[in-house]
């Protein structure tokens, strides 16, 4: 980053956070602390209202704002697609301020620029998808934790598993604290604190029905910080399998959220994954037919022979 830009940079951070340190725009920016002093003193010089306090750190005058900054063609592009995202993938309140965000965008570009933003986009697509059954129920739901969340009101809901778990629960009413709305593994997936199960816990919107918000409110717990925040791995049981060559390309593809490596072995790929019941495993196993082999656990093993056994009579 040459020092204009990085002197722009600088003012943009300030009026983004207000106070900053010397200390702090040195290690945003990878440079020295006195490189910071010099360009703190061309922007003094150059206009710009920098205000210092020694050990309070530097801020812009109150009431100064920069000039609209123009965009390049990668820039807007990048807005623009992730302005398709929101429209796509959230509720219809923010679908319409992404159109809206899309439209003044495109406007204030100048018209070399937004020439080249057409062209750029034009090679890059978000597929549309059906808005029918289950997917437009999502975004209801969606919808309505965002709000609670905002609001710090807790939730009521039916939430289905895809599987028993081990106490025997796959549905059942759960109240819980929305904390926020995380999109993983190609699904959202709301963390909340579980009154049940008194934890935090993580459940998908696909799986949820019948949600409430309810009118009474709830506090963070102290500390907590979704940003920060990584889920426990509770996935303990270890499935090693060889996968035939003819099909390695297909497995590395669909991309398991279970598998740990896929390594060449001398009989062929080896799969290990990790799974917290080997049920998870069982139908994405049989789908691949004979091009693999489960080495361990013996469980899964005697569970294949058994669907195979089963299938042999239906067929």
């Amino acid at each position: 980053m040459n020092k204009t830009d990085r002197m722009l940079a600088i003012v943009m951070e300030l009026q983004r956070k207000g106070v900053l340190r010397a200390e702090d725009l040195a290690a945003r920016f990878e440079t020295s602390v006195r490189t910071i002093y010099r360009d703190m003193q061309a922007l003094s010089e150059a206009g710009v209202p920098v205000a210092g306090a020694t050990g309070v750190g530097y801020s812009l005058m109150e009431g100064y704002f920069l000039p609209p900054i123009s965009f390049t063609a990668e820039e807007a592009v990048t807005l623009l697609i992730g302005a398709d995202f929101v429209e796509r993938r959230l509720d219809e309140e923010y679908g319409a301020r992404a159109r809206s965000s899309q439209e003044k965008i495109e406007a204030i570009l100048p018209e070399n620029v937004r020439e080249e933003t057409a062209r750029v986009r034009s090679a890059i697509r978000l597929l549309k998808e059906r808005e029918a059954g289950t997917r437009g129920q999502e975004k209801e739901t969606f919808k309505q934790l965002r709000q609670a969340i905002l609001k710090k009101s807790k939730v009521r809901f039916h939430y289905s598993k895809s599987l028993s778990a081990p106490d025997g629960m796959r549905h059942g009413e759960r109240t819980a604290d929305p904390y926020g709305l995380v999109f993983s593994q190609g699904a959202w997936v709301l963390v909340a604190f579980c009154q049940l199960r008194g934890d935090i816990r993580h459940f998908r919107l696909s799986r949820m029905k019948e949600l409430l918000v309810l009118k009474e409110s709830f506090e963070v717990l102290p500390g907590f910080r979704l940003q920060d925040h990584r889920p426990s791995d509770d996935r303990e049981v270890v499935v090693r399998m060889w996968v035939d060559s003819s099909i390695v390309d297909l497995v590395q593809e669909v991309n398991s959220f279970y598998m740990e490596s896929l390594e060449w072995g001398m009989e062929g790929w080896l799969a290990t994954f990790r799974v917290r019941r080997i049920e998870e495993l069982l139908q994405w196993t049989l789908g691949w037919g004979a091009a693999v082999q489960v080495l361990e656990p013996e469980s899964l093993r005697d569970r294949m022979r058994d669907e195979i056994l089963k299938m042999q009579k239906r067929y």
